[in-house]
């Protein structure tokens, strides 16, 4: 909840938005951004759900599908899964969430800028500590997700 409450003014418009903030700036590694296609980005999730919770988003600020050309839309899938391969490789989970969430109503914590999660998911993830203690659990920093899956996405194997 804090994290969504951080975004609320952000609903207005492109000012402010994290993603087109992010996909703008020179500083991928700052940014978490693992790399930068034509019509679309990747980038680790600031907030993730579990370790290597990454994010594609379109440099097109919007909310719709609809907005997008055929190329982003392509994109956007392709780089999905070359998301998921990476992840394979860097940590291995045993399954995936993978969707977007369109509008607040539907859980976006920044509705007005569409984009794609890939979370990597184990047996066992979920434990008590987020209802408990308000707490999420990740046994690596995001600098250290941020390397490995960086080498993961770069590797050609």
């Amino acid at each position: 909840m804090t994290y969504i409450g951080m975004n609320d003014h952000k609903e207005k418009g492109p000012e402010g938005c994290i993603f087109c903030d992010k996909s703008s700036d020179i500083h991928d590694k700052e940014n978490l951004i693992i790399h930068r296609g034509e019509t679309a980005f990747v980038l680790l999730n600031l907030y993730p759900y579990n370790n290597g919770h990454l994010m594609v988003a379109p440099y097109l600020h919007t909310s719709s599908l609809s907005d997008l050309s055929d190329e982003a839309l392509l994109e956007i899938v392709k780089l999905t899964r070359k998301a998921q391969e990476t992840l394979a490789k860097a940590y291995h989970p045993h399954g995936y969430n993978i969707g977007m969430n369109l509008g607040a109503v539907a859980g976006a914590g920044i509705a007005d800028h569409l984009h794609q999660h890939i979370v990597p998911r184990w047996n066992g993830d979920a434990n008590f500590m987020p209802v408990i203690g308000e707490t999420k659990v990740l046994p690596e920093s995001l600098e250290q997700s941020y390397e490995k899956i960086l080498n993961a996405w770069n590797s050609e194997e």
